[in-house]
């Protein structure tokens, strides 16, 4: 029963002769200086296979508009023919990693795994350092601070199945210290 977790949409690399596949998985923050990331991936799960093979992927951020195409994904097998097709989104290609990214998404952070973790009883956690991020413009600040209400993000409420927007700013990591310097 957590509040909003990020909604994410992973990219990844198919099979050769395969399309690309692209997952809705549970992402979270593991550390911030050098950024990492988690992703966890069941059994059932195409995108899972594919990142024990190819150890590169992208995590597309999506925005509120965004919210059917997301669904679609969500609901939908990688083994049904092309879910970009399906939902709509237009594959492109990342910077610094070999993976599709998703151009709609207005953040891509682009992630090679560094470790991996058996989960009972049939989740993997793949762990992986962020290597390259494009934004869209107006997004982030000249100090490349994220500016939220810039840009429509939304969360995903486990307990409840609903999605939330970001809502309203009600602080800031270290405000009690009197910083707001930290961007982590």
């Amino acid at each position: 029963m957590l509040p909003p977790v990020p909604a994410i949409l992973l990219t990844v690399n198919g099979r050769p002769g395969d399309p690309d596949e692209i997952s809705v998985l549970w992402t979270f923050v593991v550390n911030g200086d050098p950024p990492q990331i988690g992703v966890s991936a069941g059994r059932e799960h195409q995108a899972r296979e594919l990142l024990e093979i190819h150890d590169e992927f992208v995590l597309n951020v999506p925005v509120a508009s965004m919210v059917e195409a997301f669904d679609t994904v969500d609901m939908n097998s990688g083994r049904v023919a092309d879910k970009f097709a399906l939902a709509g989104l237009t594959r492109s290609a990342a910077t610094a990693v070999d993976a599709p990214t998703v151009e709609e998404s207005p953040i891509h952070c682009e992630c090679r795994t560094i470790d991996s973790l058996e989960v009972p009883p049939e989740r993997k956690i793949f762990i992986a350092e962020v290597v390259a991020t494009t934004v869209i413009e107006g997004a982030v600040d000249d100090d490349d601070r994220l500016i939220v209400p810039a840009v429509d993000f939304f969360g995903m409420t486990a307990g409840s199945g609903e999605h939330y927007t970001m809502g309203s700013r009600v602080g800031n990591i270290g405000m009690t210290a009197g910083r707001s310097d930290i961007k982590y």
